[in-house]
C-alpha cells in the first residue's frame, strides 16, 4: 500500500480526482469502479471541473460497486440517481456505458448479471473506494468472504444507521444491497482508498496496519499489489507507523 496523507479532506479529494482524470487521459476508454457516498461527492465535483476544461469520458465504461435491493433507478435514494445526479449528467460519458447493479429485479438475478458484466469489460483499470466506519468496502461488511463475488449482503445497524441520514423521515430503508464481492473489487488493475476524518480513523488503522481478516474487510487490500490509500490527518490519527508505510 502506498500511504498520502493530506492536510484536509479537500486536499485528499483533489489528489483522488487527479489519478482518475489521469487514468482516463493516458487511457480514454478506461475502466473506470466507481463509489457513492458524502466522501465521494468533492471528487466528483473536481471531475464535473475537469470534464468543463476539457476531459472527456466519451470513451470510458464506470462500474459502480452496489445497489439498494429494492430502489429501481430513478428512486431519489437510489445509487443510480446519485451517480446521475453527482456525475453522469454533467459529463459526456456514454450512459449505457455506466453500470451499476439492479436493484429492482431479483437479487440472485441482478447479481449473475453484474457479475457477468464485469467479466465481460474487465478487469477494472482504476477502482476507486471508500471505506466504512467498520471497515467495509463496497457493502462487504465484516464477516464477508475474502473471496465473494458480486451477491446480495445484509448490512449491518452500524451501516444502516450511518446512511438513515440519507432517507426521510418515515421513508423504507432498504436493509440489503447488491454488491460486487471482495474478489470481484481485488480483480481491478490498481485501486484508490479515500477516507477522511476522524471517524474513519480505526477503520483506516485497521485496514493497513492490522491482520487480513473478515472482520475488517478492507484488509484484504493488503495482499493487491497496487493500492494508493488517501486520507486526511483525521483519517490517519491511529496509525502508528505511517512514518514507514
Amino acid at each position: 500500500m502506498r500511504l498520502h496523507v493530506h492536510p484536509t479532506p479537500e486536499a485528499a479529494a483533489t489528489e483522488a480526482a487527479n489519478l482518475i482524470a489521469a487514468q482516463v487521459t493516458d487511457k480514454p476508454s478506461s475502466v473506470l469502479g466507481l463509489a457513492t457516498g458524502g466522501t465521494m461527492e468533492p471528487v466528483y465535483a473536481l471531475l464535473r471541473q475537469k470534464h468543463d476544461s476539457g476531459l472527456s469520458f466519451a470513451d470510458a465504461v464506470t462500474f459502480n460497486l452496489d445497489e439498494y435491493v429494492g430502489l429501481s433507478g430513478d428512486h431519489p435514494q437510489s445509487y443510480r440517481r446519485y451517480m446521475q445526479h453527482h456525475f453522469f449528467d454533467h459529463v459526456d460519458i456514454c450512459q449505457s456505458s455506466a453500470y451499476l447493479p439492479r436493484g429492482d429485479i431479483s437479487p440472485e438475478e441482478a447479481s449473475e448479471e453484474y457479475e457477468a458484466l464485469l467479466q465481460k469489460f474487465g478487469p477494472i483499470d482504476l477502482q476507486l473506494l471508500g471505506l466504512g466506519r467498520n471497515g467495509h468496502i463496497g457493502f462487504n461488511e465484516p464477516l464477508s468472504s475474502l473471496a465473494s463475488r458480486t451477491r446480495e449482503k445484509s448490512l449491518t445497524k452500524s451501516t444502516l444507521e450511518a446512511n438513515s441520514r440519507f432517507f426521510n423521515e418515515g421513508e423504507r430503508q432498504p436493509t440489503t444491497a447488491i454488491t460486487m464481492g471482495i474478489a470481484s473489487i481485488m480483480d481491478a488493475k490498481r485501486i484508490i482508498v479515500l477516507a477522511v476524518g476522524d471517524g474513519k480513523a480505526d477503520a483506516v488503522a485497521a485496514m493497513i496496519e492490522g491482520p487480513v481478516t473478515s472482520m475488517c474487510p478492507g484488509s484484504i487490500l493488503q495482499m493487491h499489489a497496487q493500492v494508493t490509500v488517501i486520507v486526511d490527518e483525521a483519517a490517519a490519527a491511529k496509525l502508528t507507523m505511517r512514518e514507514y508505510a
